[in-house]
């Protein structure tokens, strides 16, 4: 079975992208949900992320504190960065444990942080879906109730998109849907050839 990443910036379409692959049959793993997930669920990352954060991480509830945490990572690479190996580890033995599960020529996994922890090496092809800034400024401003700075503040912590496009095996130009939608399926079969060859 191929294994391949799927990834692309705030507002890059990729969870949209990683849809058109499901309506396909391809069974896609979204590390977001499953990182959300552990991170209310998981007694070790708590921990973990309490050390990090203090106890303002969580709230009452028991749930995890989001906007507390946004509010701290948008200004700090490094605490960003050591959040990311306390649950993208997790999240990566779960992918595994997944794929055991699955029978298809490949799966796909749909990851925000794909380059900046360097496992896109556990990958046999990287797709990167894009877009313009404008129109993923646009996009998020519509989905969430954002500023357009925090938005740039978040692009600017994430990798350069001519970077991710230089390591990529593919990348998905995700302007207007109908031209995605086409654009996913010519990719579905180069990726299906690829994965009989495997």
């Amino acid at each position: 079975m191929m294994l391949v990443g799927l990834t692309g910036g705030i507002g890059s379409g990729k969870t949209t992208v990683a849809h058109m692959f499901v309506e396909l049959g391809v069974p896609v793993f979204i590390a977001d949900i499953e990182a959300k997930r552990l991170m209310n669920s998981s007694k070790v990352i708590k921990r973990k992320l309490i050390q990090l954060f203090g106890n303002k991480a969580y709230n009452f509830d028991d749930t995890l504190n989001r906007s507390y945490i946004a509010s701290i990572i948008f200004n700090d690479k490094e605490i960003l960065q050591k959040m990311n190996a306390i649950v993208h580890s997790k999240v990566g033995k779960r992918f595994k444990k997944w794929t055991l599960k699955q029978d298809a020529p490949y799966v796909i996994s749909e990851v925000a942080i794909l380059f900046e922890n360097d496992s896109y090496k556990n990958y046999d092809s990287i797709v990167t879906v894009t877009a313009s800034d404008d129109q993923r400024i646009q996009r998020v401003l519509k989905r969430d109730t954002t500023s357009e700075e925090k938005i740039k503040a978040i692009m600017r912590n994430q990798w350069p998109e001519e970077d991710k496009i230089k390591l990529s095996n593919f990348v998905i130009y995700n302007e207007t849907l109908e031209d995605t939608r086409v654009q996913v399926q010519i990719l579905h079969r180069k990726l299906l050839k690829k994965a009989h060859k495997h």
